[in-house]
């Protein structure tokens, strides 16, 4: 995220207007902060509380971890973030038993959800650890997770599906974890470089409804602007209706270090072909 001032630019209804700025504000819910924060996971949170301020929007955080009852149905955006294998054991029961039911009635109503890494492997239906333990998972995604033998690393390209956009998405992976995808699973996208769910068939996350999981650490916000953007519009629409829009932010800066990582990974030759 750029350090370059931006002049509040407050959001506007569907006809250009801008709208008053005392808005009830926008509730995120992240979870896990002590056990599931990786490679700059946070940033992600950071990232969409900025871009909503500079949009005149305000916000309320939320953080919920083992043990501490929460009902998702009543946030307009949900964090979980990644971990090492014994943070994912520590949380799974209560995700699944305690959080898990208000997410997935969350979900289906529209709430966004951004699940990285660990947090998106207990959106499937299980992750099967090394050892073999495993751990049963939401199912919000038609997606299983096996360990395999050697890590995935390093910095990742991914051809992004939302909607009507089509995203160059940038990150940093790290994990052993082979994620399949059932047949009713979509993809968050496609690998142009790197591993992405299991280094095979080129599939990177998933989604389901408003709900991403992914792969892609990073920070993966700040990197990647249009997939922020993307969140908090359907945040917006769950808490004020789909008739405000979010103006367009300045994202220069973003932008061309977005293009300068593609660069490097892609080439300007296969660049201009994707």
């Amino acid at each position: 995220m750029g350090s370059h001032a931006r002049p509040p630019s407050p959001p506007v209804d569907g006809n250009g207007i801008h709208l008053p700025r005392d808005l009830p504000p926008l509730r995120i819910l992240f979870l896990y902060p002590d056990f599931l924060n990786v490679y700059g996971d946070r940033g992600n949170l950071t990232a969409l509380v900025q871009r909503a301020r500079w949009r005149g929007l305000p916000t309320t955080v939320t953080e919920a971890s083992v043990g501490t009852p929460v009902d998702a149905t009543h946030f307009d955006l949900v964090l979980v973030a990644g971990g090492q294998d014994r943070a994912q054991q520590a949380v799974a029961e209560d995700f699944r038993r305690s959080k898990g039911p208000s997410l997935i009635e969350a979900v289906e109503a529209g709430c966004p959800v951004l699940a990285i890494c660990g947090g998106y492997q207990l959106m499937g239906h299980f992750y099967r650890t090394a050892e073999g333990t495993e751990m049963k998972g939401l199912g919000l995604f038609d997606a299983w997770t096996e360990a395999g033998g050697r890590r995935m690393i390093g910095n990742v390209a991914v051809r992004a599906e939302l909607g009507d956009a089509r995203p160059l998405l940038v990150g940093f992976e790290n994990h052993s974890g082979r994620t399949t995808l059932g047949a009713r699973a979509r993809p968050l996208g496609r690998v142009l470089y790197g591993y992405g769910n299991n280094g095979s068939d080129g599939t990177e996350g998933a989604r389901y409804r408003n709900a991403i999981g992914t792969y892609l650490h990073g920070s993966l916000l700040p990197k990647n602007p249009t997939l922020a953007d993307w969140l908090l519009q359907a945040a917006v629409d769950r808490r004020y209706g789909q008739g405000i829009r979010l103006p367009p932010l300045d994202d220069t800066v973003e932008h061309q270090a977005r293009e300068a990582m593609l660069r490097k990974l892609l080439g300007p030759p296969l660049l201009r072909g994707v």
